[in-house]
């Protein structure tokens, strides 16, 4: 006989537990029908489920036909599956930018792949109607309180038994950018770019030439916003310039606002004028704005399925892909003679920076142009966010041999089980 639960060889996979928990939120877009989706799902897979827990489909030994990957409970979840893809796709306007929704979506993908399911295909009938539906209702439970919805890593750990991923990027000095995936640039991103660009958060950096008749640039500006999440934060927008790095948001509060969870979005300085950060709980995000020599740096860390909750028309972010090759310095450019000497550069940097790394020659370029030695600051500066940061501290230091790997909305999107928890019906 097949266990009830999950069995890669034998009955069919059990339900996802995220998809029941979306299933459960008391709140959802008003417009965006995902939790609809998700409970036409569920009543569809009804008859696959044993008498075991919630989330099991019913087992049984290939003679059955309900064990085998082609037997009656892969044919039913493959027809479910096809159903709940349609659902999908009639609502996806509407659902832009829930991550309750892409969430159903690739989980949908990865489940299909997993058990052979074609698109093509009958698909399951309609459920019936009316308030029987799982997870139409309101849910009541005697057990203990619901996790706070605002907190996006003690839900995710309360979930999974571990911590979530994180990623980590940073703009400083030139501008330099570290992406998420470690590529490293030097760029002229002269003007307004942005650094990111999701569905949860908006930063662009603005960036002028660091000195006469150079391509170098430094950021002079810095615009970050903390988009409205129901339930956790109103809109909050950050703007920092040289010589005025506020220590509150743009309306001026230092938190989220009236809502619930308005705490989860923080601000608070730790040196008034030269470093400022910034929390959001409800994101699992961090970030630190600096001032150093007359030009601004960004450093953040932020949850990968946040920094994966983007469409094909966010795609220029230079935290996700880097600086564009148009926008790259050549390595004549970056060796171009400056106002000081290559050695003076060098041994300044050297200093606080004793393994030649990116940062290291980072540093030198930075300081061989300007001709300033405050420069060397925001390399250290950079690098001791990355320490803070990067959750892979063998990937701190990057050296030019090393080859990132890139980033875009088709490689980071990962499993139904693997995205945002319950808090994601909030949007």
């Amino acid at each position: 006989m097949g266990n009830p639960g999950w069995s890669p060889h034998g009955s069919p996979p059990t339900l996802s537990t995220l998809t029941l928990l979306l299933l459960l939120c008391g709140h959802a877009h008003s417009q965006c029908k995902i939790l609809r989706c998700n409970a036409e799902y569920v009543s569809s897979t009804l008859s696959l489920r044993g008498g075991g827990s919630p989330g099991a489909l019913r087992g049984g030994g290939a003679g059955a036909g309900g064990g085998s990957r082609g037997g009656v409970g892969s044919g039913g979840l493959c027809r479910a599956l096809r159903s709940y893809a349609l659902c999908t796709r009639r609502t996806a306007r509407t659902c832009r930018g829930d991550l309750a929704f892409h969430s159903a979506v690739h989980g949908i993908e990865d489940l299909m792949i997993q058990h052979n399911c074609s698109r093509q295909g009958p698909t399951a009938p309609p459920p019936p109607r009316g308030p029987a539906l799982p997870g139409s209702g309101p849910v009541r439970s005697s057990g203990p309180p619901a996790p706070d919805p605002c907190d996006y890593e003690g839900q995710f750990s309360r979930l999974h038994g571990r911590p979530p991923g994180f990623l980590h990027c940073a703009s400083f000095g030139d501008p330099h950018v570290r992406s998420f995936h470690h590529h490293f640039h030097t760029c002229r991103v002269q003007g307004a770019w942005p650094l990111l660009d999701n569905d949860f958060l908006f930063v662009q950096a603005t960036s002028s030439p660091m000195a006469s008749g150079a391509n170098a640039t430094a950021t002079r500006k810095l615009t970050i916003i903390f988009k409205n999440m129901q339930e956790c934060i109103d809109q909050k927008v950050y703007q920092a310039e040289v010589d005025n790095l506020p220590a509150a948001f743009e309306d001026g509060s230092i938190n989220g606002g009236d809502r619930p969870g308005g705490s989860s979005l923080s601000i608070r300085t730790a040196n008034p004028g030269n470093h400022v950060e910034i929390r959001a709980a409800y994101i699992g995000t961090t970030i630190i704005i600096r001032q150093t020599a007359g030009q601004l740096s960004f450093s953040i860390k932020v949850a990968e399925d946040v920094a994966r909750a983007f469409s094909a028309e966010q795609d220029l972010q230079l935290c996700v892909g880097g600086c564009p090759p148009s926008q790259r310095l050549s390595r004549s450019e970056r060796s171009r003679r400056g106002a000081i000497t290559i050695d003076t550069a060098k041994q300044l940097c050297k200093e606080g920076l004793p393994i030649e790394d990116a940062y290291f020659h980072s540093c030198v370029f930075d300081v061989l142009i300007s001709g300033d030695p405050n420069f060397t600051v925001a390399a250290q500066a950079a690098l001791e966010d990355a320490r803070a940061f990067l959750p892979d501290l063998e990937k701190l230091h990057l050296f030019p041999s090393d080859a990132g790997v890139s980033l875009s909305s088709g490689t980071l999107l990962a499993p139904l089980s693997g995205l945002l928890l319950l808090w994601l019906c909030i949007q």
